[in-house]
């Protein structure tokens, strides 16, 4: 994906254009594995294999392209301790805290209306 540089600050914040530097954050942080991996993350430092058994189904090559896509949008830190071999480990950061509060409340969400959207998933594919 193309990297938008940062020209007129109202055309790059609005979600509804497509060339938009907003949308572009928007399409990197809205998908699942990264949805995921920030709610893993929470509060915790975690290494990569603790974070790959933490979000179940996700495959090595996804994890490092998402961890890279959160750390190059500043929402993930890496810390690389120089040992041998090297401990890699992971942690959110201010902003990534603040957007794991609205991946809590999706979360709550899909729990709260879990049934709903299982019975009419039912209705839909009868």
């Amino acid at each position: 994906m193309v990297t938008k540089q940062l020209n007129d600050a109202s055309d790059d914040a609005d979600l509804r254009r497509a060339d938009s530097l907003a949308r572009e954050i928007f399409s990197d942080v809205a998908n699942k594995w990264a949805l995921l991996i920030i709610e893993a993350l929470g509060e915790r430092t975690l290494r990569f294999t603790e974070l790959r058994n933490e979000v179940e189904g996700i495959s090595h090559k996804m994890l490092t392209q998402n961890l890279r896509m959160l750390e190059r949008n500043g929402l993930v830190v890496r810390d690389v301790h120089p040992t041998v071999p090297p401990r890699v480990e992971y942690s959110l950061t201010e902003p990534g805290q603040a957007l794991r509060k609205t991946v809590d409340v999706m979360c709550d969400w899909t729990h709260r209306h879990f049934g709903h959207i299982e019975a009419s998933r039912r209705r839909f594919d009868a």
